[in-house]
């Protein structure tokens, strides 16, 4: 099981991170560098004449750019492994996991790490205003939390009172809040602000699906595999 587990979890990371860093250096990173111009003080989008909306952002940094890759084939090496585990778990109650399944559980996956703590601590562009960083991150980690059991209850629940605590689990970081700043400031345009946002989510979702999919297709696989082994 280990060994299938580290073996899935390995290439399906490595993959999907692969292409999503491709996605992000392609989408993403162009809007964090506009940003950035602003927050530098090289660009003023107020008080001032109009500012073209199309920069020169510089080509291609081989370190940034290579370390950018790196980073991210290895956080979602780490997602892979926690997809894994739940869809290794879910093996055991008697469901069947494959490729195409593994899309639903990519989906989960999204929802719970990206649009459940998106949907009220939005991704942010450098320079705007912003609460504490740690309470950030136990509200983050909380909501994610939260999700990922109320996904699970929605999925794997045979009664109302599971779907109900779904509900409940879903709902309450959002009915709580998250931590906002006193005052909003910011030199970045919020057009800029709204793309980053739209992109980040797109990617986002993209490569959870190719995540789940990928997933889904090495733990069966792998399964195969093994079962084949045994029997000979």
């Amino acid at each position: 099981m280990l060994t299938r587990l580290l073996v899935s979890g390995l290439f399906a990371g490595a993959a999907a991170g692969l292409i999503a860093a491709l996605l992000q250096l392609l989408f993403v990173q162009p809007v964090l560098l506009h940003a950035e111009l602003y927050e530098s003080g090289e660009l003023v989008h107020f008080g001032t004449e109009a500012v073209s909306a199309h920069q020169e952002l510089g080509g291609v940094d081989p370190l940034r750019d290579g370390l950018s890759v790196i980073f991210t084939m290895l956080t979602y090496t780490g997602y892979a492994f926690i997809l894994l585990a739940g869809m290794a778990i879910a093996e055991m109650r008697g469901a069947v996991i494959t490729g195409r399944n593994g899309l639903l559980w990519g989906v989960a996956g999204f929802v719970a790490f990206h649009f459940a703590p998106g949907f009220s601590l939005a991704p942010e562009v450098p320079g705007v205003a912003a609460a504490d960083i740690f309470a950030r991150q136990i509200w983050w980690w909380a909501t994610v939390l939260t999700a990922g059991a109320g996904l699970w209850l929605i999925a794997f629940g045979r009664n109302w009172l599971a779907w109900g605590a779904a509900a409940m689990l879903l709902l309450a970081p959002h009915v709580i809040g998250a931590p906002e700043p006193d005052t909003f400031t910011g030199p970045v345009p919020t057009e800029i602000g709204a793309m980053f946002a739209s992109r980040a989510f797109g990617v986002g979702m993209a490569a959870w699906l190719l995540l789940g999919c990928f997933a889904g297709f090495f733990w069966q696989r792998e399964g195969a595999r093994v079962g084949a082994t045994q029997a000979a």
